[in-house]
This record gives structure tokens, sequence and C-alpha cells, in this order.
């Protein structure tokens, strides 16, 4: 950041999912500028694999996009909370399943141009139904459990069926990861 001089620094906005921040700031040339950045704190991204080679997805309404998306169980990180945890957590909240063994493939910047979001990617494997359902939120009752072979999600994301940029980097990290 030495190439930068913040002058001035506001957070105009605190809110449940991000916070707005707005930097007034000079470049090494001496022209000033300024840049909006949305504060988030993290999360996490579970690449679940059924013992047949299924991946279960989630079909969920993205209400920024007025539309269902097909993605990976993923949620936001708490206060202090480790990304493995909340990748457990939101799998079995989300699908009501639970995997015997995690190995984190990556750590993705979302959307670096304007929110410094990091997610932490997962490879769930020996995953089973835990007995104890779906723990949904309110915004999520709509959310559906899909079981689609490996395979049949990567042409997914080659037909553009599969939009999410986490959900895309998990299935290709993971198809990777169990190529080799």
């Amino acid at each position: 950041m030495a190439e930068l001089k913040i002058l001035k620094s506001e957070r105009l906005y605190v809110g449940k999912v991000f916070n707005l921040l707005v930097d007034h700031i000079e470049y090494p040339s001496g022209n000033r500028g300024i840049r909006e950045v949305a504060e988030h704190p993290g999360g996490a991204v579970a690449v679940p694999i059924l013992p047949d080679g299924d991946l279960l997805l989630v079909r969920q309404f993205r209400y920024p996009m007025k539309k269902y998306l097909y993605e990976l169980p993923a949620g936001k990180l708490g206060p202090n909370e480790d990304p493995a945890l909340c990748a457990r957590r939101e799998l079995e909240e989300e699908t009501g399943y639970a995997a015997s063994s995690w190995e984190k493939l990556a750590s993705i910047y979302t959307t670096p141009g304007f929110c410094d979001e990091l997610l932490h990617i997962f490879l769930a494997t020996g995953v089973k139904k835990t007995g104890k359902g779906q723990q949904l939120e309110e915004g999520e009752l709509n959310l559906t459990i899909e079981t689609t072979p490996f395979q049949k999600a990567v042409t997914m994301i080659e037909r553009g069926e599969i939009v999410d940029s986490k959900s895309i980097c998990g299935i290709l990290l993971a198809e990777r990861k169990l190529k080799a």
C-alpha cells in the first residue's frame, strides 16, 4: 500500500453482512481518488462429496440477481471463527449432512475490486446424513439440496448453469484434487 496515501477514511454503513468504507486517497502522482470498500468478515465453503462420488449442491434464491442459483454450501464466518469449523457448520445447517474428512483446497478473494471478502474452500469427503436434517435460517427456507453426479456439475459450469464463483472454484479445484 506504499503507492497510495489514505487522506481520510469513513465507515458510512455498518450492516449485518458487510460494512461500507469510503477512503479518500492520493496516488503517487499526486492525483486524488475515492475507493469504496465492502468490508466482509469472510466465509467458508464446503465441496461435499458423497461416498458414491456425487456432489451435494444447494439451489437457493439470491435476492440481488432475483433468481435461483446452484451453489456449494457456504456461509459467513462468525467473529474469530475458524474457517474449517465454519465449513463444517454450514454443511450441516444447509444440508443436514456431515463429512468424516476435510481438506483445505484454497482461499479466494471473491471480488477484490471493491470487497475484501476472503473465502476458504474445503473438500469434504465421507459425507453422510446426520439425521438432524437442515437447520435453515428464515432467508434460506427456499434452499433445496441437489445431489448431482460430479462430472455433471463440471458440465453445468461449462454450460453456464453454475455461475456462482465460489462454487466454480470449489468444484474445479476438487475435480483436480480427486483426479490426482
